[in-house]
C-alpha cells in the first residue's frame, strides 16, 4: 500500500421543491423518505423546465435522476412524452424499475431495447409516454422507422442522455450524429425537445455536452448531496520470485491481488464490487476468490472436526446441514424435518462464503445479468467481480467497498467506480490496485495525479468523415437531406456529401440528397467500433451459445487456442471462423491464460501539424495508414503471470486509416546517442511502450484504444520516430490530445520509467503484453537518454 487518502464526510445542502413540482411526485418520493431535493437537483430541474438544455455533472450517487424526473413527470402529465437514452441495457432496466417503484398512475414507462419482445414493440410505439432505450436502438430501430413513432415524436418534450461522460471517442462521435439525426426528425414533426444530460464529474461539461448534442448547453456542477467518508488506498502488488520475458521481475498480478482482497472482505461480511478491465479478468478474479474461500473453509472445517471429536459443531449452520444430509439425522421421510408445530422446515441451509462471490460482465445473457444484480442488491452475494458494465448508475445500495483493478481509462471512471461504495450513506472503502504497467506504476507513486488533478474533458470528434459519412447516408434515407440542414451536421458535411455522391451512395437532386440503395443505410455505421458483426462463441459439443465478442476484438481474444472464461467455466477455442463469425470452444481448464501479440507497420499519409522542439527534435500530428496482424499468443501461468510459452497464429492483416502523434529525433542526434553506447532501437522501442502506457493520463482513452510503432529510421520522416496512433478508423481524437499535451506526456513517461525500481526494464515500465517482437530489443537507460534528448530539442 503506497498511499491512503481520507475524504471526509459531507452533509449536503437541500432546497425547497420547485413550485411546479407535480404533487404526485412529491407524495411518492415522501413515501420513499425523500422530503426535499438537493440544491443541484433543483437547479438542473429548473433549467430544463425553463427550456434550456442542461448537463448535471456531479458525483456518483448524487441523485442526478431526480433532476430529470421532476420535469419529465410534469411533461407526461401534460400530455407530452420523454425519451431516456443510456449506454447500456442494464442501466435502462434499472431506471425502469425505479419508475415502477414510484407507482405513478399516469406514467406509462417502457424499455425498448434488443431484449424487448416483438409483440410489445407496437404497444410501446403507440402508447408509452416514457421510453427507455439506448443509442443502438435509436439508430437501428427508431430513426429509420420514424413514421411509426410519429405520435410519440410530435409530443416529445425531453430527451434524457444518462451517463453522458461515457460517450467519448468513436462511440461518442457516432452518438453525437445520432442525436443530430433525432433533432432533425423531431423538427419535421414540429417538436423541439429539451436535452437533459447526466454525467459523472467531468472537465468542461458544458463544452462536451454541446459537442455531443450540437446545441448550447448549460452546466450544473456544484454537488450538494451528502457524501460518506471514504478511505481511498493505492496498492502496488509486491514483486515475486517469478521472472517474465527476458528475465524481467514480475509482480503479483493485479487480478490475483484483487481476488485475495475480495476474499478477505467477504470473510468480514463487507459487500464489495471488484472492477476489472476485461471479461476474462472478471472470471479470473471471481474464480480465484472462490478458490481462496473454499480452501479457508476446508481448513476451518478441519479445525472444527478436530475440536469436536470428528463431528462438525452444531453452531456452524452450513456444516451442521452437511452432516445432517450425510447421516440422515432427524430426517423425515421424503423431505425436510418437521418443525415443532408440525410445519415443513424447507429453508435451504445458508450458502457458504465461496458461493457468495460471482462474476458479472457484458456478454452474459439478459436473465443472467439481472439475476446477479438482484442477488447483489439483496445481499445474497457478498462479492462481485465486474467489468465496467456495473460502473454506471445501476442502483445497488448497501455496498461497503470497491476495488478498482487497474486504471479504468479516465479519472472520471475511477471516481465513478469508487463512488459505488457507501451508497447507503455509511463510510466506505475504495482501493486502486495497480497492474504491472507504466501508467498504474506512475499513479501509485504519484498520488497527486489521482487526488490533486481535475477530471478530464470528454474527447469526441463528430466531424470524423468515417463517422459522419454513414450518418449522412442514414439521414438521407430517413428524410432526403436539404442544403439548409447541413449546418446541423457540422462544417465537414458538405465535403463528405460530395464524396458520398462520387461513390454512388447518395444521389444529388435539386431538392437535396437521396439514398440510392435498397439495403438499409443504418447498417453502414459501426457504432461501437467493433469492425463488423459480433463473433458468436459456441460450445462445439452442445451447440449452446455462450456469449459474443466484437469482431475487432476476436483476433486477440478468441483466436485458435485462446482460453475463454464464461460464468466460472473455462473453455479453449478450437477454431475461429471469421467468415461465419463463429468461435467454436470446448470445456477445458488449463493452468494458463492467453495473451495475443501483434505486429504493426505505419505510413504517414499527411502531416497536419508540427511543432519544432529545437533544431533536431519535433512532434507532429497527422493522418496515417496502419497495417496490423495478430501473429502469436503467450501462455501465462494464471497464478504468477509467468510466461509458459508462445504459439504462432495465422490470421489475416487488418488495415486502418487513422490519425497519429509522432515525435522525431534527427539522424545526427541519434548518431550521438549511438556513440554514447545507447541502443537506439531498444531505446525507441522502450519509449514507445511507456508512452502508450502513459497517454491515458492525458487523453480520455484506454491503453487498448491506441497502438504504437517505433523505428530508428522511418522512411517517411527520415528520422528516428516513435508513433502513437488511434486504434479506430478515421481517428478518435486521442492522438490529437496527445499532441496538444506532448511535452507533459513525455515528461511523465520519463518519470514513470525512472521511478520503476527494476534495473533493466519490466512490465511496470517498458515491457508491453501486446508486443509482437517479444519485447526485444528494449533499453531502459537508453529510453531515458532518448526522451531527455527529444525534450531538449536534440541536445544529448
Amino acid at each position: 500500500m503506497t498511499h491512503v487518502q481520507h475524504l471526509p464526510r459531507d452533509h449536503g445542502v437541500s432546497e425547497h421543491w420547485p413550485d411546479w413540482t407535480p404533487s404526485s411526485v412529491r407524495e411518492r418520493l415522501a413515501e420513499q423518505g425523500i422530503t426535499a431535493p438537493w440544491s443541484h437537483q433543483a437547479a438542473a430541474a429548473d433549467l430544463a423546465r425553463s427550456g434550456s438544455n442542461v448537463i448535471i455533472a456531479t458525483g456518483t450517487a448524487s441523485g442526478k435522476s431526480l433532476a430529470y424526473l421532476l420535469p419529465s413527470v410534469e411533461a407526461v402529465e401534460q400530455g407530452g412524452t420523454v425519451l431516456y437514452v443510456s449506454p447500456t441495457k442494464a442501466l435502462a432496466a434499472d431506471q425502469r424499475r425505479a419508475l415502477a417503484d414510484l407507482g405513478l398512475a399516469d406514467l406509462r414507462a417502457a424499455t425498448y431495447d434488443g431484449d424487448t419482445p416483438g409483440e410489445e414493440r407496437a404497444w410501446i410505439r403507440a402508447h408509452a409516454d416514457y421510453v427507455l432505450t439506448n443509442p443502438d436502438m435509436l439508430h437501428y430501430a427508431v430513426l429509420g422507422n420514424h413514421a411509426a413513432w410519429s405520435s410519440f415524436l410530435r409530443r416529445l418534450r425531453y430527451v434524457v442522455i444518462d451517463e453522458a461522460h461515457r460517450y467519448r471517442g468513436v462511440f461518442g462521435s457516432h452518438v453525437a450524429q445520432i442525436v443530430r439525426r433525432l433533432r432533425r426528425i423531431c423538427a419535421r414533426y414540429r417538436s423541439a425537445p429539451v436535452f437533459i444530460l447526466a454525467s459523472a464529474t467531468a472537465g468542461t461539461p458544458e463544452e462536451s455536452a454541446s459537442r455531443l448534442i450540437g446545441a448550447p448547453v448549460r452546466a450544473v456542477t456544484e454537488d450538494a448531496s451528502p457524501r460518506p467518508a471514504l478511505d481511498f488506498a493505492l496498492i502496488e502488488p509486491e514483486l515475486t520470485e517469478q521472472r517474465g520475458e527476458n528475465g524481467a521481475p514480475l509482480r503479483r498480478t493485479a487480478p490475483t491481488e484483487a481476488a485475495h482482497v475480495l476474499a478477505d472482505l467477504a470473510e468480514e461480511g463487507v459487500r464489495t464490487l471488484a472492477f476489472v478491465r476485461s471479461r476474462q479478468a472478471a472470471e479470473v478474479v471471481a474464480l480465484t476468490a472462490q478458490r481462496i474461500l473454499r480452501e479457508r473453509e476446508a481448513r476451518a472445517d478441519s479445525r472444527r472436526r478436530r475440536l469436536s471429536g470428528g463431528r462438525p459443531e452444531a453452531t456452524d449452520p452450513a456444516a451442521a446441514a452437511t452432516a445432517a444430509d450425510a447421516a440422515g439425522e432427524h430426517a423425515a421421510p421424503g423431505g425436510a424435518p418437521p418443525d415443532e408445530d408440525g410445519g415443513d422446515r424447507s429453508d435451504p441451509p445458508p450458502r457458504r462464503l465461496s458461493e457468495r462471490v460471482a462474476a458479472y460482465r457484458a456478454g452474459y445473457l439478459a436473465d443472467d445479468r439481472r439475476g446477479l444484480e438482484d442477488a447483489l442488491r439483496s445481499g445474497e452475494l457478498l462479492g462481485l467481480a465486474t467489468t465496467n458494465a456495473l460502473e454506471l448508475g445501476v442502483d445497488i445500495t448497501g455496498l461497503d467497498a470497491v476495488l478498482v483493478t487497474g486504471w479504468p481509462g479516465t479519472l472520471a471512471s475511477l471516481w465513478q467506480q469508487a463512488g459505488r461504495a457507501g451508497r447507503s450513506g455509511q463510510d466506505a472503502l475504495a482501493a486502486f490496485i495497480a497492474r504491472d504497467d507504466p501508467l498504474d506504476t506512475y499513479l501509485v507513486h504519484h498520488p497527486e495525479a489521482v487526488f490533486g488533478r481535475p477530471v478530464e474533458a470528454t474527447v469526441l470528434d463528430p466531424d470524423n468523415p468515417y463517422v459522419l459519412g454513414p450518418h449522412l447516408c442514414a439521414a438521407a434515407s430517413e428524410i432526403p437531406l436539404t442544403p439548409d440542414e447541413l449546418e446541423l451536421f457540422g462544417p465537414a458535411a458538405a465535403g463528405v456529401l460530395d464524396d458520398l455522391v462520387r461513390r454512388g451512395l447518395l444521389r444529388r437532386r435539386p431538392r437535396g440528397w437521396f439514398w440510392t440503395r435498397r439495403d438499409r443505410a443504418c447498417d453502414l455505421a459501426d457504432l461501437r467500433g467493433s469492425g463488423g458483426p459480433p463473433v458468436q462463441i459456441v460450445d462445439s459439443a452442445s451447440g449452446q451459445l455462450l456469449g459474443t465478442v466484437d469482431e475487432a476484438a476476436a483476433h486477440g481474444t478468441v483466436h485458435d487456442g485462446a482460453v475463454y472464461l464464461h460464468q466460472g467455466l473455462t473453455y479453449v477455442v478450437e477454431e475461429l471462423d471469421l467468415e461465419e463469425s463463429v468461435a467454436l470452444v470446448h470445456p477445458e481448464a488449463p493452468e494458463y491464460s492467453t495473451w495475443a501479440r501483434d505486429t504493426t507497420e505505419i505510413e504517414v499519409r499527411r502531416t497536419l501539424r508540427t511543432e519544432e522542439w529545437g533544431p533536431e527534435a519535433a512532434v507532429s500530428f497527422g493522418e496515417v495508414g496502419v497495417t496490423r496482424q495478430v501473429v502469436s499468443y503467450l501462455k501465462r501461468d494464471v497464478r504468477t503471470g509467468a510466461v509458459l510459452g508462445e504459439q504462432t497464429l495465422d490470421l489475416p492483416e487488418r488495415r486502418l486509416n487513422s490519425r497519429a502523434v509522432w515525435w522525431t529525433l534527427s539522424p545526427e542526434a541519434a548518431d550521438r546517442l549511438r556513440k554514447a553506447d545507447v541502443d537506439v532501437r531498444g531505446a525507441a522501442h522502450a519509449a514507445e511502450h511507456a508512452a502508450i502506457g502513459l497517454l491515458p493520463l492525458f487523453a480520455t482513452c484506454d491503453r487498448w484504444d491506441i497502438g504504437g510503432v517505433s523505428t530508428a529510421l522511418h522512411a517517411d520522416t527520415g528520422c528516428l520516430t516513435v508513433f502513437v496512433y488511434d486504434g479506430h478508423e478515421g481517428g478518435a481524437g486521442f492522438a490529437e490530445r496527445g499532441y496538444a499535451a506532448a511535452r507533459d506526456w513525455l515528461t511523465a513517461t520519463r518519470q514513470a520509467i525512472a521511478d520503476c525500481e527494476c534495473a533493466d526494464g519490466c512490465p511496470s515500465c517498458i515491457q508491453s503484453p501486446k508486443c509482437g517482437s517479444g519485447n526485444d530489443p528494449l533499453s531502459k537507460p537508453g529510453a531515458l537518454r532518448l526522451i531527455d534528448a527529444v525534450l531538449a530539442g536534440g541536445a544529448c
